[in-house]
């Protein structure tokens, strides 16, 4: 086990699960180390085994999952349990994971969202294409889209049904209706209070990873941004997703962000290391 391994399972919780920094267990950190762990080989270990009992306590009725043991309703945070391996997937339920997924979508089509939505961008939403939401019944932004997106290509390797081939394509038209005036992409709306939006570097990276089977005619003004952002970037999270983002569309990297900030928190850590695999070669979030 490397020594970034190590660090990250010096801070795993004793029920099984990891902080974001040092405190509670919670859905997110924990797949995330899962994610650390798998790319360099360690799919049974104790710390793992120990955070799959913690993940399979923590999925709900519906079969999706919550953010953490409090919190009742299931939401965005299932994408990611779907990203996990097949081996560790197998000790979760994770058809009705699936499931749950597939069953959600944004709610853009409410005509209460419509008139919101017109009263913050000056003009009229006409229907599109459907994205996914941070929590059930709410409206669908960036990120839980792209999780999706990318939860979505990894089931349709060993799972063909139609609906899956056409959730992705729907959410990957969400994505670039989506897309700044700047060519990258904020948490959702392109314009509000008659203002262009400017867009984030996370967000642009993240969407970017979610795009990365598209022809690159149709990201080529993205795939410029992502590098502009990279240039000036000082999160450590953001610069991983850039750089996934980039790699995705086999942008080179060049020295950018090297003034990046060293990772403070579990998904920030595991991140940077999958930033490291996927530059040799070995890529989790691969099309």
């Amino acid at each position: 086990m490397t020594g970034a391994l190590k660090e990250l399972c010096a801070v795993q919780n004793p029920d099984g699960g990891w902080p974001y920094h040092r405190s509670s267990s919670w859905t997110e950190p924990t797949v995330f180390a899962l994610l650390a762990l798998a790319s360099e080989g360690e799919l049974y270990s104790p710390p793992v085994a120990n955070a799959l009992k913690w993940l399979k306590a923590n999925q709900k009725p519906d079969g999706g999952f919550a953010p953490k043991r409090l919190v009742e309703e299931s939401t965005w945070v299932t994408a990611l349990v779907l990203l996990l391996p097949n081996d560790m997937l197998a000790q979760l339920d994770g058809v009705r994971a699936l499931n749950w997924l597939l069953s959600k979508t944004g709610r853009e089509l409410d005509w209460v969202q419509r008139l919101r939505a017109a009263m913050m961008s000056g003009r009229i939403q006409q229907n599109g294409p459907e994205g996914w939401p941070w929590f059930p019944d709410t409206a669908a932004w960036v990120a839980p889209t792209a999780f999706a997106i990318l939860a979505l290509r990894k089931a349709r390797k060993h799972d063909a049904r139609t609906e899956i081939r056409e959730r992705i394509q729907q959410g990957q038209e969400f994505l670039m209706s989506r897309v700044c005036q700047d060519g990258g992409w904020n948490h959702g709306s392109t314009k509000a209070l008659g203002y262009e939006s400017a867009s984030y570097p996370e967000t642009t990276g993240l969407a970017l990873l979610a795009l990365g089977d598209l022809p690159a005619n149709r990201v080529l003004r993205c795939l410029d941004r992502a590098e502009q952002h990279l240039q000036f970037c000082r999160s450590a999270e953001a610069a991983s997703w850039l750089r996934l983002g980039l790699l995705a569309h086999r942008r080179p990297l060049g020295t950018a962000a090297v003034a990046a900030k060293h990772p403070a928190s579990v998904p920030e850590l595991v991140l940077s290391s999958i930033v490291r695999q996927a530059i040799g070669g070995n890529g989790i979030f691969e099309a």
